[in-house]
């Protein structure tokens, strides 16, 4: 099973990064997706590789969508690439997991509407105009939407998002593990 990570240069490190490695410690392969091939660097420094560019991903390679948040999300979400991935995952019934900014992309999706979801307090009022109810929680699940606020949230969006998928019993042969030593890069 794989996990899908939309996202771009400026995201929050810990938003990509506690996900990114805590699928990858349950056993799910994770592909980071972009505009472009090479490297995406976070709002911190850190930097990691890009699997695929938007154009190349197709939706049913995967188990789970994450959307991370910092300044990616406001340079990805119109982009039609990144809508058609989304609304794939929720018309497939999916989990996606958005968090800080990450919901943004869902409303410019037009995803949102008569859903509860939470988000960065700062971007709130772009859900409420969406349709949805916002809820200032550290996550919201409705469904198989998974949302939180900010990086101190972590654990319990992972919580949540983690009950949502089938548990992986093969770790040690699964072909996709384990981590590539060069997947990440320190400031």
């Amino acid at each position: 099973m794989k996990a899908l990570i939309l996202s771009a240069n400026n995201f929050e490190d810990l938003e990509l990064l506690v996900p990114l490695y805590r699928l990858q410690e349950a056993g799910y392969g994770v592909d980071i997706a972009a505009s472009e091939t090479g490297s995406i660097s976070g709002k911190h420094g850190y930097a990691v590789l890009v699997d695929k560019i938007f154009v190349d991903v197709d939706p049913a390679d995967y188990a789970v969508l994450i959307l991370p948040g910092g300044k990616a999300p406001a340079e990805i979400r119109d982009k039609p690439s990144v809508q058609t991935i989304v609304r794939a995952f929720f018309n497939a019934d999916k989990p996606v997991g958005a968090i800080c900014h990450g919901p943004k992309i869902l409303v410019s999706a037009g995803l949102l509407n008569g859903r509860r979801a939470t988000c960065c307090r700062t971007v709130a009022k772009y859900l409420q105009d969406a349709g949805a109810e916002y809820l200032d929680s550290e996550v919201v699940v409705d469904g198989r939407l998974v949302t939180s606020r900010q990086p101190d949230d972590l654990p319990a969006f992972m919580r949540e998002l983690m009950l949502l998928l089938p548990p992986k019993t093969d770790t040690i042969t699964n072909p996709d593990f384990p981590i590539p030593e060069s997947s990440v890069s320190c400031p």
